[in-house]
């Protein structure tokens, strides 16, 4: 097997520090390098201090092969990544006239005249390779130091993932024979994590040293991801595909899907393929579950449409729940959500209609309904099924939760129904 190679990605800029921007680099980096083989072991993030930056280097360095730094890089003075790195690399700046020809045609392309800061943007460590940047006016760099390679990206999103996708990868491709490193992910829903840790490992403890496990929690879903290293792509593909058929018999009813599913998709195909249609009827979730489902392209074809009835005299006047029902269990409950759910089929002529109640928070509940208290159901033209939801103190948690076990029940239904009556 080949050696594994191991990289650290460092962003820079107090800007992310102070939670003004959101890193998504990292996160794409990240995926790009594990796709050649290349295994990110640490993200790092530090702000626009040369001491801090010049730490950031001198500890990465002692833990990796590759280094990818974004950011600090445009014209301003607080951009100081490469007076950073001469300082480090023991250079000084000077006009690299590849990137200087690069930037002047730049801007005359736009019709804008050059200053002087921007002609600093092509002053470059004497010691760096310089990386053509087509797409703005930040250079690339990379530099080379007792076997540790160092690129330097800008931060912003677009220009580093052009120079990434056609220069820095190709780049370290050509220069490390690694690995290969293969994910393959289980999709979850309705098993707590803990618990299912509990009921797969028999398996788990059984697993090849050349595959790895992780538990992704998220709203009510847990994702497995196994992670495969090798030389051989076919071979790993077989051996991730082994390990995923020994899992299922553990897990099976609570799996929805695998690597990109989301439970939105699973259940347009779903409708799709049986030629079904299906609306929504929310309180709780206030139209969480038609946003997601409609979030899907292509959802036209089988979501009808929606009834947020925030209000008893929506649940009553639109839906047809019934005064009896709300006087006597109250607007959270299992009647309620039933009647909403079958009130819904009705009115938007679907086969499937789901339907949430409940008390998101953080106020509103009582000793008997606490806050999280739900009710959700999905009606057929035959029966209609009812959950009870008991979940947290948080109104935004709630209500993904809420909409997560709706969509899922949904799931569930058209499965257990087989889809007899179509349309």
């Amino acid at each position: 097997m080949a050696p594994i190679i191991r990289a650290e990605i460092l962003t820079i800029g107090d800007e992310i520090l102070f939670g003004q921007i959101t890193d998504t680099n990292t996160q794409w980096i990240g995926s790009q390098l594990t796709d050649i083989g290349i295994r990110p072991v640490r993200k790092t993030s530090v702000g626009d201090n040369k001491a801090d930056i010049l730490d950031a280097f001198s500890a990465a360095s002692q833990r990796v092969n590759v280094i990818i730094v974004t950011g600090g890089l445009g014209p301003t003075r607080d951009d100081i990544t490469k007076h950073t790195f001469c300082e480090y690399f023991g250079t000084e700046l000077e006009i690299n006239q590849e990137a200087l020809e690069l930037i002047t045609a730049f801007f005359a392309k736009r019709g804008r005249a050059m200053t002087e800061l921007n002609i600093q943007q092509a002053a470059l460590p004497k010691n760096c390779t310089y990386v053509p940047n087509l797409w703005g006016t930040a250079p690339g760099m990379w530099f080379e130091k007792d076997d540790v390679i160092y690129v330097s990206l800008p931060g912003v999103p677009y220009e580093m993932k052009s120079l990434m996708e056609f220069e820095i990868l190709p780049r370290l491709k050509s220069r490390f024979v690694s690995n290969i490193i293969q994910h393959k992910s289980v999709r979850t829903i309705g098993i707590g994590e803990s618990f299912l840790a509990e009921t797969i490992a028999p398996w788990e403890d059984a697993l090849p040293e050349h595959i790895k496990l992780a538990y992704l929690p998220h709203f009510g879903q847990v994702k497995l991801r196994l992670t495969g290293t090798g030389t051989d792509q076919a071979q790993l593909d077989a051996d991730l595909a082994e390990q995923v058929a020994l899992l299922m018999p553990y897990i099976e009813e609570w799996v929805f899907g695998f690597d990109t599913d989301e439970l939105e998709t699973v259940i347009g195909s779903l409708l799709v393929q049986h030629n079904a249609t299906v609306g929504t009827a929310e309180s709780c979730t206030g139209g969480f579950v038609a946003n997601q489902i409609t979030s899907v392209p292509g959802a036209s074809q089988y979501f009808l449409g929606s009834v947020v009835s925030y209000s008893n005299e929506v649940k009553m006047n639109v839906l047809g729940v019934s005064p009896q029902t709300l006087e006597a269990f109250g607007a959270v409950s299992e009647q309620t959500a039933r009647e909403m759910a079958e009130g819904a089929r009705k009115v938007l002529n679907t086969t499937f209609a789901i339907s949430t109640t409940g008390i998101a928070g953080p106020d509103g509940g009582t000793a008997e309904k606490p806050v999280g208290t739900v009710w959700i159901a999905c009606a057929t033209p035959e029966e209609t099924f009812t959950q009870l939801l008991t979940l947290r103190n948080n109104r935004k948690i709630n209500i993904e939760l809420t909409a997560s076990y709706a969509l899922n029940l949904l799931r569930k239904t058209i499965l257990k129904t087989n889809l007899a009556v179509k349309g």
